[in-house]
């Protein structure tokens, strides 16, 4: 019999028999499950502090690494040097002369690790080190005592040998006074722009602070000196700018030395330098004061100096003396290599002159002493000059 659609009961049994609970299949698709927690911010997090741990791990091995490095460079130490501490060095300045010489890689690194190892106490004195070598070598070769130990002597500009040779003896006492100005006038140590027939090192040892070990002769101080003057005479040029000059690598020596002299403040040093060399080119006596003390007794009147028949007296003899009166330094060096101008053929200093002889005739010629300072003042003509000399002697600088 079929089912009847019309009637209600037939209907509902269609309509429940078309129940999708009623399909397994069904049943399965349709199913709303409670929703699980979301987990996902966790893990983000989990993965960003792993990433952020291989990271550190990751520089602290670099920086490990790369503090190793510089600890002990990789490859074989270089052959040992000299290396001298100076005298009042402190770890910091010795760590960067140790980098800027090529001992260490890093200053930093060095001064951490001497802390870390207890500290260092420096002896001033020669050392034997070899560059690129482990940092702790290093620094046992700084602690124990130097192989030679120094004493740092200082010759000022204008010192002659003999009292370079007095500052000298008194800073090393076994170092005689008598063996140095042997060694300085024996002819045995020459520099190159020594003059055939003269012995004197006078002029041609360099004014500066030498470190003088505990090894030392007198005669290897002054061969070090002569090096050291030759040394600046080359990179000022002194070969052929004394020859710009008409002068000789020694004469330019002796016209420094009494430019160092003569002059006591920085800025006169040109001017006096021109003077000297206008009045030798001209053929006028030179007439420095200094000059005439040199090897004489500085207590002695300048009255009687100045009757003294000697060769240093330029008040007697026209050009320069036969040697130099001092040791001069670089500036004063410099100065004759690059004497101030002269006086502007317009200026009021050569007013006076005649025309004729205005152009090449305004030398300046002339200076004396004009302040308390020892600033000079300089003149063209004899007149001039006296003008000064008046005026110093109502200041009472003269």
């Amino acid at each position: 019999m079929g089912l009847r659609l019309d009637d209600p009961r037939e209907r509902r049994a269609v309509e429940w028999a078309n129940d999708p609970w009623d399909d397994p299949d069904a049943t399965d698709a349709i199913v709303v499950e409670r929703p699980r927690a979301q987990r996902w911010p966790f893990k983000w997090l989990a993965f960003t502090l792993l990433a952020i741990g291989l990271v550190g791990v990751l520089v602290a091995g670099s920086v490990g690494w790369w503090y190793l490095q510089q600890i002990n460079p990789s490859g074989d130490p270089e052959p040992s040097v000299n290396f001298t501490v100076e005298e009042g060095e402190t770890v910091e300045t010795l760590s960067v002369r140790l980098q800027n010489e090529g001992f260490i890689t890093n200053a930093r690194v060095f001064r951490w690790y001497v802390e870390r190892q207890g500290g260092l106490e420096l002896t001033p004195g020669y050392y034997r080190l070899r560059p690129m070598d482990h940092m702790g070598n290093l620094m046992q070769v700084l602690s124990t005592p130097p192989e030679q130990t120094y004493t740092s002597v200082t010759f000022p500009e204008g010192f002659t040998l003999d009292r370079m040779a007095a500052r000298l003896t008194d800073r090393v006492p076994r170092l005689l006074i008598t063996d140095f100005i042997a060694a300085a006038t024996d002819g045995s140590i020459r520099s190159e722009w020594l003059p055939e027939g003269v012995n004197s090192l006078e002029g041609l040892l360099f004014p500066d602070t030498y470190q003088v070990s505990n090894g030392e002769s007198a005669e290897q101080v002054i061969q070090r000196m002569v090096s050291m003057m030759e040394r600046v005479g080359r990179q000022e040029d002194i070969v052929v700018k004394g020859y710009e000059q008409a002068l000789t690598a020694y004469q330019v020596l002796i016209v420094a030395s009494m430019v160092e002299r003569e002059a006591k403040v920085p800025e006169d040093r040109a001017m006096i330098a021109r003077v000297i060399l206008n009045r030798l080119r001209i053929g006028m006596p030179l007439q420095i004061d200094a000059t005439l003390f040199y090897q004489q007794d500085p207590d002695r009147p300048f009255s009687e100096l100045k009757e003294i028949d000697s060769p240093y007296n330029t008040y007697r003899y026209v050009g320069l003396p036969p040697t130099p009166i001092a040791n001069p330094g670089r500036a004063s060096i410099q100065a004759v290599l690059n004497p101030a101008p002269n006086p502007a053929e317009g200026g009021a200093e050569c007013a006076v002159l005649p025309d004729e002889v205005r152009k090449d005739q305004c030398l300046w010629l002339y200076y004396v002493l004009a302040d308390e300072d020892g600033g000079h003042a300089f003149s063209v003509t004899l007149e001039q000059h006296e003008a000064n000399v008046q005026a110093a002697l109502e200041a009472g600088l003269l």
